[in-house]
């Protein structure tokens, strides 16, 4: 497994698990939760249906009733039935208790069926409500959350697990309170017509749970385990969508079939043991409702011996045996579904429950427009404690200058970056921006005013004028012109079948890299910002298109601060301040002849591009 354990070492733990074929490697989001049953966890869905209430209680406390009702009634007409209209021989009677049990069990039919779709609408409300409210927090979540988790693990958490709930707000809840309802009342009909008789056929019950509850620990760590497989099943197939065209270009196919073999092959054992464990409610009711069938009849024959009971009661308490094992068996599926609902709701909660590394202030305030004067000091961040990324930093930047980061790879150029939009916080130190210290203003005051052109530039479905229009939303379609026609992107766009409607798909597979980048450009520079950020922004663009949108670059970044991380000289060379960084350290900085003059690091550097265009030339 070489090639995956490489490829994944940065959002996997070395967790070896028992296999067929050698290593698995869990994520380490995804390790199995080992809980008791925790009821926080119904609380916390049940604030959910709270909204609702008001709006839901009525009406099923209403069907409730009389669904319970008329289903509990039946068993009484069908005793009278025998014990009158039989045992006299009245046809009439008996036509009328037949007529009274046909109208009982219309009037039940309809309730129930003006429930469930009243119920399924209120519990699709609630799960619009629950994904929702993940997605939302989600997006609030900062860069260090999904450094550590797979694309496909999260995607997961807002599909697969919250569909999962979907049952158990549909029905799940509604069904338990009528089940309830119907066994209690069942039970006071069975005392109250003979007690005897009653208490005889009821003391089976708590042996029956008695037996059950033992399956319950083993049943809910069987499910989490099932929701634990499947979530590294999405991850791992996300990774390998995303990198198919380097496993074909490795020919790494089989290897990747195999991988997945395996994974699919532990999803598959652990859902039918968790499967396996959840029928064994099933068969514990039924030999339990025989042992009650069979008390019933021996015990009940003696009492009408006895002349205490008649046989239309005997019939009528067989039937409320079979309405009473009914719910039984359903609550011992509401358990197991509760169960699945649990080992759902333990993941999503947990998303819910991860607050941002990077958060505002409570006295946060807007950050008004700014000049762009940047300063840096004594900034030092460690990516985790003890791995330091920069040390001690000072920078001072005047609006409207363009700063050069360079350095080898490491160094810490993105990591200032990062740190200017606070996609992380800093350390130590502080970073303001026309003396406002960026961590007491607004995140999206901030970043409004920082545009960023990445070298792996994302592309989003849809036209291509969206995606330039992603910058600003509120842009005319001649300002998005206007920005395609600053960065030399208007030329091919309009080439396109459909111009700058042409719809592109996922990550603009169809455009190449250096229309990719043009695109981008574009959206940024739409924004508007005070402060833009260049991160080998023109690494994918071949020489010709460069030389255009250096000509662009001289117009557009005039007036505002940029940073412009590059290898390419030509990028660099022209910027009024060059900052080399070594290992997060500042070693040196000034212009291009300055750093020339030094005969340091920068000129190393650039010795070594001069040797390297000339071995390639």
């Amino acid at each position: 497994m070489s090639r995956t354990e490489q490829a994944n070492q940065s959002s996997r733990l070395n967790v070896e698990e028992g296999g067929q074929t050698g290593k698995r490697f869990v994520y380490q989001d995804d390790e199995v939760l080992d809980k008791e049953f925790d009821w926080n966890q119904v609380k916390r869905l049940g604030h959910y249906l709270k909204p609702y209430s008001r709006q839901m209680l009525p009406v099923i406390i209403i069907m409730m009733v009389v669904g319970a009702l008329t289903k509990l009634i039946n068993p009484l007409l069908i005793a009278f039935a025998i014990d009158h209209a039989l045992k006299e021989g009245n046809t009439r009677l008996l036509l009328l208790c037949v007529a009274g049990m046909l109208g009982l069990y219309l009037i039940q039919w309809a309730a129930n069926n003006y429930r469930i779709r009243y119920t399924n609408n209120i519990g699709q409300k609630v799960i619009y409500d629950l994904r929702h409210d993940l997605f939302s927090h989600i997006q609030q979540l900062s860069f260090k959350f999904f450094d550590k988790r797979p694309a496909g693990s999260i995607l997961v958490r807002i599909t697969n697990y919250v569909n999962s709930l979907q049952d158990l707000f549909t029905n799940g809840v509604v069904n338990l309170m009528i089940d309830c309802v119907q066994l209690v009342g069942i039970i006071l009909i069975l005392l109250f017509y003979n007690i005897k008789l009653g208490t005889a056929i009821i003391v089976t019950v708590p042996v029956m749970f008695l037996i059950s509850t033992k399956l319950r620990i083993h049943i809910r760590r069987a499910w989490q385990l099932v929701q634990t497989k499947q979530s590294r099943i999405n991850a791992h197939l996300n990774e390998c969508i995303q990198g198919i065209k380097v496993t074909q270009a490795f020919t790494q196919e089989k290897e990747n079939i195999d991988f997945f073999h395996d994974m699919n092959m532990d999803n598959h054992k652990s859902w039918n043991r968790a499967t396996m464990l959840n029928q064994s409610f099933n068969p514990i009711i039924e030999v339990t409702g025989a042992v009650g069938y069979c008390i019933l009849f021996w015990f009940g024959a003696y009492l009408i011996q006895q002349g205490e009971i008649t046989v239309g009661l005997l019939v009528a308490f067989a039937t409320y045996i079979g309405h009473f094992w009914e719910p039984i068996n359903r609550l011992g599926q509401m358990y197991s579904q509760m169960l699945i609902a649990m080992a759902s709701s333990e993941r999503i909660f947990e998303f819910i429950d991860e607050q941002p590394n990077v958060a505002e202030a409570s006295n946060a305030k807007l950050l008004p427009r700014v000049r762009g004067d940047i300063e840096l000091k004594q900034v030092g961040f460690e990516y985790e404690p003890g791995r330091h990324a920069l040390k001690d930093i000072h920078l001072k930047v005047q609006a409207g200058q363009s700063i050069a980061l360079v350095g080898h790879t490491g160094s810490g150029k993105s990591t200032i970056i990062n740190l200017l939009c606070r996609f992380y916080d800093i350390t130590s130190g502080s970073i303001t921006i026309d003396g406002h210290d960026i961590r007491d203003v607004t995140i999206p005051s901030l970043r409004s005013q920082v545009g960023i052109v990445l070298q792996d530039t994302f592309i989003f479905s849809g036209s291509i004028r969206d995606n330039i229009r992603f910058g600003r939303l509120d842009a005319t379609d001649e300002e998005i012109e206007f920005a395609a026609k600053a960065v030399r992107a208007h030329d091919f766009i309009v080439n396109l079948p459909q111009g700058y409607e042409t719809e592109v798909q996922e990550r603009g597979n169809v455009l190449s890299m250096g229309q990719r980048q043009l695109i981008s450009f574009a959206r940024a520079l739409l924004a508007d910002p005070r402060i833009l950020i260049l991160d080998e922004a023109t690494a994918s663009i071949d020489t010709e298109t460069e030389l255009k949108i250096q000509e662009a670059l001289k117009t557009l970044l005039a007036g505002r601060t940029s940073f412009i991380i590059a290898h390419r000289l030509s990028t660099i060379r022209n910027a009024d301040k060059i900052i080399v960084l070594d290992h997060g350290t500042l070693m040196e900085e000034g212009n291009h002849d300055e750093l020339m003059r030094l005969n340091g690091i920068y000129y190393g550097l650039i010795q070594a591009q001069y040797r390297f265009l000339r071995e390639v030339g």
